[in-house]
Protein backbone atom coordinates (compact mmCIF):
# COMPACT_ATOMS: atom_id res chain seq x y z
CA UNK A 1 0.00 0.00 0.00
CA UNK A 2 1.11 3.46 -0.89
CA UNK A 3 2.42 6.02 1.41
CA UNK A 4 0.42 8.57 0.20
CA UNK A 5 -2.60 9.28 -2.25
CA UNK A 6 -3.62 11.25 -5.07
CA UNK A 7 -5.31 14.32 -4.02
CA UNK A 8 -4.05 14.17 -0.36
CA UNK A 9 -3.11 17.60 1.09
CA UNK A 10 0.40 17.21 3.12
CA UNK A 11 1.09 19.92 5.57
CA UNK A 12 -1.58 22.48 4.30
CA UNK A 13 0.75 22.93 1.07
CA UNK A 14 1.68 20.71 -1.01
CA UNK A 15 -0.99 18.47 -2.91
CA UNK A 16 -0.25 15.01 -4.05
CA UNK A 17 -0.48 14.23 -7.92
CA UNK A 18 0.82 11.14 -8.92
CA UNK A 19 3.12 8.13 -7.75
CA UNK A 20 6.53 8.38 -9.84
CA UNK A 21 8.59 5.27 -8.65
CA UNK A 22 10.19 3.89 -5.62
CA UNK A 23 13.27 2.36 -4.19
CA UNK A 24 14.61 -0.12 -1.55
CA UNK A 25 14.07 2.66 1.03
CA UNK A 26 11.58 5.49 -0.16
CA UNK A 27 9.18 6.39 -2.50
CA UNK A 28 8.40 9.49 -4.69
CA UNK A 29 5.81 11.64 -5.74
CA UNK A 30 4.77 14.53 -8.02
CA UNK A 31 3.23 16.95 -5.52
CA UNK A 32 2.18 21.23 -6.17
CA UNK A 33 3.29 23.47 -3.90
CA UNK A 34 0.59 25.90 -3.35
CA UNK A 35 3.09 28.48 -4.09
CA UNK A 36 5.87 27.52 -5.68
CA UNK A 37 4.36 24.71 -8.43
CA UNK A 38 5.35 21.10 -9.23
CA UNK A 39 8.12 19.51 -6.85
CA UNK A 40 9.00 15.80 -6.21
CA UNK A 41 8.65 14.45 -2.64
CA UNK A 42 10.56 11.47 -1.59
CA UNK A 43 9.16 9.75 1.51
CA UNK A 44 11.27 7.09 3.52
CA UNK A 45 9.08 3.79 3.64
CA UNK A 46 10.09 3.34 7.43
CA UNK A 47 7.30 5.08 9.64
CA UNK A 48 7.18 4.82 13.43
CA UNK A 49 10.51 6.21 14.17
CA UNK A 50 11.88 9.08 16.37
CA UNK A 51 12.64 12.67 15.46
CA UNK A 52 16.35 11.54 16.05
CA UNK A 53 16.28 8.93 13.72
CA UNK A 54 13.94 10.49 11.07
CA UNK A 55 16.81 13.26 11.27
CA UNK A 56 19.48 11.02 10.75
CA UNK A 57 17.55 9.60 7.93
CA UNK A 58 17.14 12.75 6.29
CA UNK A 59 21.09 13.19 5.94
CA UNK A 60 20.66 13.16 2.13
CA UNK A 61 18.62 15.98 1.79
CA UNK A 62 20.95 17.91 4.45
CA UNK A 63 23.90 16.47 2.64
CA UNK A 64 22.13 17.84 -1.00
CA UNK A 65 21.42 21.34 0.66
CA UNK A 66 24.95 21.98 1.61
CA UNK A 67 26.77 20.94 -1.63
CA UNK A 68 24.24 23.02 -3.96
CA UNK A 69 24.95 22.68 -7.53
CA UNK A 70 23.02 23.35 -10.92
CA UNK A 71 24.25 19.65 -11.90
CA UNK A 72 22.64 18.03 -8.24
CA UNK A 73 18.83 17.94 -7.80
CA UNK A 74 18.52 20.65 -5.61
CA UNK A 75 16.32 20.44 -2.27
CA UNK A 76 13.90 22.96 -0.98
CA UNK A 77 12.18 21.74 2.33
CA UNK A 78 12.61 18.56 4.81
CA UNK A 79 9.94 17.66 7.59
CA UNK A 80 7.76 14.76 8.64
CA UNK A 81 4.63 13.68 8.17
CA UNK A 82 1.70 11.00 9.83
CA UNK A 83 0.94 7.95 6.92
CA UNK A 84 -0.34 4.61 7.87
CA UNK A 85 3.25 3.07 9.14
CA UNK A 86 3.57 6.00 11.39
CA UNK A 87 5.56 9.12 11.52
CA UNK A 88 7.68 9.03 8.09
CA UNK A 89 10.08 11.61 6.69
CA UNK A 90 10.60 13.73 3.84
CA UNK A 91 12.18 15.95 1.76
CA UNK A 92 11.20 17.99 -1.65
CA UNK A 93 13.24 18.47 -4.46
CA UNK A 94 12.76 19.81 -7.51
CA UNK A 95 10.53 17.97 -10.03
CA UNK A 96 12.71 17.00 -13.48
CA UNK A 97 9.34 16.24 -15.96
CA UNK A 98 11.75 14.27 -18.37
CA UNK A 99 12.76 12.04 -15.72
CA UNK A 100 15.94 9.89 -15.73
CA UNK A 101 19.27 9.20 -17.65
CA UNK A 102 17.89 5.77 -18.05
CA UNK A 103 14.27 6.94 -19.76
CA UNK A 104 15.88 9.39 -21.74
CA UNK A 105 18.03 6.92 -23.30
CA UNK A 106 15.40 4.26 -23.47
CA UNK A 107 12.87 6.83 -25.49
CA UNK A 108 15.18 6.83 -28.50
CA UNK A 109 14.30 3.25 -29.60
CA UNK A 110 16.94 1.60 -31.90
CA UNK A 111 18.64 4.69 -32.40
CA UNK A 112 21.86 5.54 -30.74
CA UNK A 113 21.58 9.02 -28.99
CA UNK A 114 23.20 11.48 -30.49
CA UNK A 115 27.35 11.20 -29.15
CA UNK A 116 27.48 15.29 -28.77
CA UNK A 117 24.11 14.83 -26.52
CA UNK A 118 25.83 12.03 -24.56
CA UNK A 119 29.12 13.78 -23.98
CA UNK A 120 27.14 17.11 -22.96
CA UNK A 121 25.30 15.53 -20.79
CA UNK A 122 28.28 13.31 -19.07
CA UNK A 123 30.50 16.10 -18.65
CA UNK A 124 27.29 17.85 -16.96
CA UNK A 125 27.54 14.75 -14.31
CA UNK A 126 30.95 15.15 -13.84
CA UNK A 127 30.53 19.07 -13.13
CA UNK A 128 28.11 18.28 -10.01
CA UNK A 129 30.14 15.12 -8.56
CA UNK A 130 33.47 16.85 -8.79
CA UNK A 131 31.40 19.32 -6.19
CA UNK A 132 31.45 16.52 -4.06
CA UNK A 133 34.74 14.43 -4.73
CA UNK A 134 36.02 18.32 -3.75
CA UNK A 135 35.25 18.02 -0.24
CA UNK A 136 37.53 17.44 2.48
CA UNK A 137 37.27 14.53 2.80
CA UNK A 138 35.78 13.61 -0.23
CA UNK A 139 32.00 12.72 -0.95
CA UNK A 140 31.48 9.73 -2.61
CA UNK A 141 28.22 8.64 -4.24
CA UNK A 142 28.52 5.24 -4.70
CA UNK A 143 25.62 4.59 -6.96
CA UNK A 144 25.92 6.81 -9.97
CA UNK A 145 23.90 4.84 -12.64
CA UNK A 146 21.39 6.49 -15.43
CA UNK A 147 18.54 6.10 -13.24
CA UNK A 148 20.14 7.88 -10.92
CA UNK A 149 21.20 10.53 -13.37
CA UNK A 150 17.71 13.18 -14.12
CA UNK A 151 17.95 15.02 -17.62
CA UNK A 152 15.00 18.32 -18.31
CA UNK A 153 15.13 21.01 -20.49
CA UNK A 154 16.58 24.50 -19.02
CA UNK A 155 16.37 27.71 -21.38
CA UNK A 156 19.91 26.51 -22.08
CA UNK A 157 19.10 23.14 -23.18
CA UNK A 158 19.20 19.74 -21.54
CA UNK A 159 20.86 19.51 -18.00
CA UNK A 160 21.31 16.68 -16.13
CA UNK A 161 21.28 16.41 -12.70
CA UNK A 162 23.12 13.86 -10.45
CA UNK A 163 20.16 12.68 -7.76
CA UNK A 164 19.63 9.98 -4.98
CA UNK A 165 22.64 10.54 -2.54
CA UNK A 166 20.88 8.72 -0.03
CA UNK A 167 23.88 6.22 -0.31
CA UNK A 168 26.75 9.23 -0.57
CA UNK A 169 29.04 8.70 2.22
CA UNK A 170 32.67 10.70 2.96
CA UNK A 171 35.30 8.95 2.65
CA UNK A 172 38.07 7.90 5.63
CA UNK A 173 40.62 11.09 4.99
CA UNK A 174 43.67 8.46 5.51
CA UNK A 175 42.60 6.11 3.10
CA UNK A 176 40.08 8.08 0.68
CA UNK A 177 38.02 4.84 0.99
CA UNK A 178 34.56 4.07 1.84
CA UNK A 179 32.65 0.53 2.09
CA UNK A 180 31.08 -1.13 -0.84
CA UNK A 181 27.02 0.00 -1.66
CA UNK A 182 25.72 0.77 -4.99
CA UNK A 183 24.18 -1.08 -7.96
CA UNK A 184 26.30 -4.24 -8.95
CA UNK A 185 26.40 -3.50 -12.39
CA UNK A 186 27.67 -0.03 -12.18
CA UNK A 187 31.13 -1.35 -9.76
CA UNK A 188 34.27 -1.56 -10.12
CA UNK A 189 36.73 -4.90 -9.37
CA UNK A 190 37.77 -3.46 -6.47
CA UNK A 191 34.39 -3.55 -4.88
CA UNK A 192 33.88 -7.52 -5.32
CA UNK A 193 37.25 -7.80 -3.59
CA UNK A 194 37.68 -9.17 0.21
CA UNK A 195 38.00 -5.71 1.11
CA UNK A 196 35.30 -4.22 -0.91
CA UNK A 197 36.79 -0.70 -1.27
CA UNK A 198 34.33 2.25 -2.98
CA UNK A 199 36.42 6.05 -3.61
CA UNK A 200 36.42 8.69 -6.00
CA UNK A 201 37.90 6.24 -9.09
CA UNK A 202 35.04 4.09 -8.04
CA UNK A 203 32.32 6.80 -9.05
CA UNK A 204 34.47 7.34 -12.06
CA UNK A 205 34.18 3.60 -12.99
CA UNK A 206 30.25 4.25 -13.07
CA UNK A 207 30.21 7.27 -14.85
CA UNK A 208 32.39 5.32 -17.72
CA UNK A 209 29.88 2.51 -17.59
CA UNK A 210 27.00 5.04 -17.97
CA UNK A 211 28.79 6.84 -20.80
CA UNK A 212 29.67 3.33 -22.55
CA UNK A 213 26.15 2.18 -22.02
CA UNK A 214 24.60 5.51 -23.14
CA UNK A 215 26.81 5.03 -26.40
CA UNK A 216 26.69 1.69 -27.46
CA UNK A 217 22.78 0.30 -25.88
CA UNK A 218 25.23 -2.47 -24.01
CA UNK A 219 27.17 -2.84 -20.51
CA UNK A 220 31.03 -3.14 -20.83
CA UNK A 221 31.37 -6.35 -19.51
CA UNK A 222 29.27 -9.44 -20.21
CA UNK A 223 27.91 -9.67 -16.81
CA UNK A 224 25.90 -12.50 -15.09
CA UNK A 225 22.37 -12.23 -14.09
CA UNK A 226 23.43 -13.70 -10.55
CA UNK A 227 25.42 -11.05 -10.08
CA UNK A 228 25.90 -9.89 -6.58
CA UNK A 229 29.10 -8.76 -4.16
CA UNK A 230 30.11 -12.39 -3.64
CA UNK A 231 30.51 -12.31 -7.65
CA UNK A 232 34.31 -13.22 -8.90
CA UNK A 233 36.20 -13.40 -12.48
CA UNK A 234 33.54 -10.62 -13.38
CA UNK A 235 36.37 -8.40 -15.70
CA UNK A 236 39.09 -10.79 -16.79
CA UNK A 237 37.67 -10.79 -20.53
CA UNK A 238 38.21 -7.33 -22.47
CA UNK A 239 35.69 -4.98 -23.47
CA UNK A 240 34.28 -3.96 -27.03
CA UNK A 241 35.98 -0.71 -27.88
CA UNK A 242 32.78 1.55 -28.34
CA UNK A 243 33.71 2.50 -32.31
CA UNK A 244 33.36 -1.33 -33.00
CA UNK A 245 29.38 -0.81 -31.96
CA UNK A 246 29.14 3.14 -32.40
CA UNK A 247 30.60 4.47 -35.96
CA UNK A 248 30.56 8.09 -34.42
CA UNK A 249 32.78 7.09 -31.50
CA UNK A 250 36.68 7.62 -32.14
CA UNK A 251 39.94 6.43 -31.55
CA UNK A 252 40.27 9.19 -28.50
CA UNK A 253 37.37 8.39 -26.95
CA UNK A 254 37.57 4.69 -27.11
CA UNK A 255 40.97 5.66 -24.98
CA UNK A 256 39.59 7.86 -22.81
CA UNK A 257 36.82 5.17 -21.74
CA UNK A 258 39.59 2.37 -21.64
CA UNK A 259 40.92 4.94 -18.56
CA UNK A 260 37.82 5.36 -17.01
CA UNK A 261 37.31 1.96 -16.62
CA UNK A 262 40.71 0.60 -16.31
CA UNK A 263 40.77 -2.53 -14.07
CA UNK A 264 43.61 -0.91 -11.77
CA UNK A 265 42.03 2.21 -9.70
CA UNK A 266 45.34 4.05 -9.63
CA UNK A 267 45.23 3.90 -13.37
CA UNK A 268 41.50 5.13 -13.45
CA UNK A 269 41.03 9.24 -13.82
CA UNK A 270 41.51 9.79 -10.12
CA UNK A 271 38.11 11.83 -9.60
CA UNK A 272 35.53 13.51 -11.39
CA UNK A 273 37.30 16.80 -12.37
CA UNK A 274 39.91 14.42 -14.42
CA UNK A 275 37.22 12.72 -15.49
CA UNK A 276 35.97 16.06 -16.84
CA UNK A 277 39.09 17.79 -18.16
CA UNK A 278 39.67 14.66 -20.33
CA UNK A 279 36.02 15.04 -21.67
CA UNK A 280 36.63 18.55 -22.33
CA UNK A 281 39.69 17.68 -24.73
CA UNK A 282 37.71 15.46 -26.29
CA UNK A 283 36.71 16.45 -29.76
CA UNK A 284 34.50 14.25 -32.63
CA UNK A 285 35.92 12.85 -35.71
CA UNK A 286 39.50 14.04 -35.06
CA UNK A 287 40.64 10.56 -35.49
CA UNK A 288 37.47 9.26 -37.66
CA UNK A 289 40.27 8.03 -40.26
CA UNK A 290 41.82 5.38 -38.11
CA UNK A 291 38.31 3.67 -36.79
CA UNK A 292 37.18 0.85 -38.59
CA UNK A 293 33.79 0.14 -37.25
CA UNK A 294 30.83 -0.04 -39.33
CA UNK A 295 27.28 0.36 -38.98
CA UNK A 296 24.85 -1.95 -38.58
CA UNK A 297 21.20 -2.68 -37.36
CA UNK A 298 21.42 -1.86 -33.17
CA UNK A 299 19.13 -5.22 -32.24
CA UNK A 300 19.90 -5.27 -28.92
CA UNK A 301 19.29 -1.50 -28.38
CA UNK A 302 17.96 -0.60 -25.14
CA UNK A 303 17.51 -3.85 -23.67
CA UNK A 304 20.69 -3.89 -21.66
CA UNK A 305 19.86 -2.72 -17.76
CA UNK A 306 16.99 -5.70 -18.20
CA UNK A 307 14.26 -3.11 -17.59
CA UNK A 308 10.57 -3.58 -19.22
CA UNK A 309 9.62 -0.18 -21.38
CA UNK A 310 6.38 0.60 -23.19
CA UNK A 311 7.79 1.30 -26.48
CA UNK A 312 7.52 4.34 -28.31
CA UNK A 313 4.72 5.45 -28.70
CA UNK A 314 3.73 8.01 -31.78
CA UNK A 315 0.19 8.73 -31.15
CA UNK A 316 0.27 9.09 -27.76
CA UNK A 317 3.56 11.37 -27.85
CA UNK A 318 1.74 13.49 -30.51
CA UNK A 319 -1.54 13.94 -28.71
CA UNK A 320 0.69 15.02 -25.60
CA UNK A 321 2.03 17.72 -27.71
CA UNK A 322 -1.05 18.73 -28.19
CA UNK A 323 -2.24 19.28 -25.11
CA UNK A 324 1.29 20.88 -24.84
CA UNK A 325 -0.01 23.71 -27.27
CA UNK A 326 -3.11 24.52 -25.92
CA UNK A 327 -1.83 24.92 -22.05
CA UNK A 328 0.71 26.83 -23.99
CA UNK A 329 -2.24 29.28 -25.21
CA UNK A 330 -3.63 29.25 -21.79
CA UNK A 331 -0.77 30.98 -20.19
CA UNK A 332 0.29 27.81 -18.65
CA UNK A 333 3.67 27.85 -19.82
CA UNK A 334 5.40 25.85 -17.49
CA UNK A 335 3.40 23.02 -17.01
CA UNK A 336 3.11 23.20 -20.92
CA UNK A 337 6.52 22.26 -20.72
CA UNK A 338 6.56 19.90 -18.18
CA UNK A 339 3.74 17.83 -20.65
CA UNK A 340 5.90 18.21 -23.81
CA UNK A 341 9.10 16.56 -21.89
CA UNK A 342 7.01 13.34 -21.21
CA UNK A 343 5.51 13.37 -24.81
CA UNK A 344 9.55 13.78 -26.19
CA UNK A 345 10.25 10.06 -24.35
CA UNK A 346 6.95 8.62 -25.73
CA UNK A 347 8.45 9.83 -29.02
CA UNK A 348 12.05 11.00 -29.30
CA UNK A 349 11.79 12.98 -32.78
CA UNK A 350 9.29 15.27 -31.63
CA UNK A 351 12.52 17.00 -29.75
CA UNK A 352 13.89 18.35 -33.12
CA UNK A 353 10.29 20.17 -33.34
CA UNK A 354 9.48 21.41 -30.08
CA UNK A 355 12.73 21.44 -27.97
CA UNK A 356 13.23 25.49 -28.96
CA UNK A 357 9.82 25.46 -27.84
CA UNK A 358 10.35 24.18 -24.51
CA UNK A 359 13.06 26.57 -24.16
CA UNK A 360 11.49 29.49 -23.94
CA UNK A 361 8.38 28.26 -21.76
CA UNK A 362 11.25 27.65 -19.17
CA UNK A 363 11.94 31.35 -19.76
CA UNK A 364 8.65 32.67 -19.80
CA UNK A 365 8.08 33.22 -23.09
CA UNK A 366 5.22 31.84 -25.02
CA UNK A 367 5.51 31.58 -28.23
Amino acid sequence: MALLSEGQIIRETYEVERFLGEGAFAEVYRVKHRFLGRQAMKVFKRGGMTLTEIEEMLGEAIMLSRIGHPNIVRVFDANVLETHKGLCGYFTMENVPGGSLEKFWHSHGTKFIPIETTIDLMKQVCRGLSVAHRQSPPIIHRDIKPQNILVGYEAEGLRARISDFGLAKKVNPLTLLATTAGTPAFKPPEAFSDAKGDSCAADVWSIGTSLYLMLTDRLPFDLPASLGWGSRNLFEEKFPAASSVNPDVNNSLDRLIAKALDYNAEKRFKNADELLDALDSWRPGLDKIMNNSKPGLNEMSKRALGIEHTSPNKDEAEKMATKAIELKKTGKLAHAADVMEEAFNKWPDLRSRYENYVKLWRCGISM
